[in-house]
């Protein structure tokens, strides 16, 4: 049988795994649970009723968390001519056309989003092989297909995030840090409730919101009560 550390049992017993919390209470607890050596992420995760083999029913977006997810995003820009220089000016961590597609070509991947122009997807479409299992690849719903690279730039540095939910209809998304406070947490955690269920599809049946979890990167899940959350 394995053993777990002393550190790992002290977690396991701040929470309760038969139960589920209130939004106030689960993140209470996890404020309580012992903290690790380093600022761990927040991360949300919501189960929904949703059937992934279906176009009609993919849920996909971004939105700008209050508070931010605490992490440094990278951005990185695609583009020709003014754009690239806006993309320069806006604070892009790195920019480029051709050489940049090469770049990412090769393996190239030390980035969290990358932003596009519409003229420039004929090109950038070639790294699907390289973007796609990554969930890089610009995308008109997330908003990185665009011209205005300035704002999009600027709102993704400032905390604009991106979910997507994968095969089994699984949401994950940081949220925030530990060190947040539970105000800052519970903004964040409610912004991204709201968008999810602005995004319902409407070819979705029955229950749509199946299960909201929270925990930080070395704590256990806690099981937040959906009806609570409206």
């Amino acid at each position: 049988m394995k053993k777990h550390s002393k550190a790992f049992i002290a977690k396991q017993k701040v929470v309760d795994s038969s139960k589920k919390y209130t939004l106030d209470e689960s993140l209470t607890v996890l404020k309580e649970i012992p903290n690790a050596k380093f600022d761990e992420s927040v991360e949300f995760t919501a189960r929904l009723g949703i059937n992934m083999k279906h176009s009609d029913q993919q849920v996909r977006g971004t939105l700008i968390l209050p508070h931010g997810t605490g992490s440094t995003i990278r951005v990185a820009v695609i583009a020709k001519g003014d754009k690239l220089v806006e993309a320069e000016t806006a604070g892009a961590d790195i920019s480029g056309a051709e050489d940049l597609i090469e770049k990412i070509k090769g393996g190239w991947v030390e980035f969290d989003v990358l932003i596009t122009t519409p003229d420039m997807m004929k090109l950038v479409g070639i790294l699907g092989k390289v973007l796609g299992k990554r969930g890089l690849m610009p995308s008109p719903k997330t908003g990185t297909i665009t011209m205005d690279i300035k704002r999009t730039v600027e709102e993704f540095r400032k905390g604009k995030t991106e979910y997507r939910a994968d095969k089994q209809g699984i949401i994950h998304m940081a949220i925030g840090k530990k060190s947040f406070d539970i105000n800052q947490l519970k903004a964040n955690i409610l912004a991204v409730y709201d968008a999810l269920m602005k995004a319902k599809p409407s070819t979705a049946k029955g229950v749509y919101m199946k299960g909201i979890y929270l925990a930080s990167t070395m704590s256990p899940g806690i099981d937040v009560d959906v009806m609570g959350m409206n």
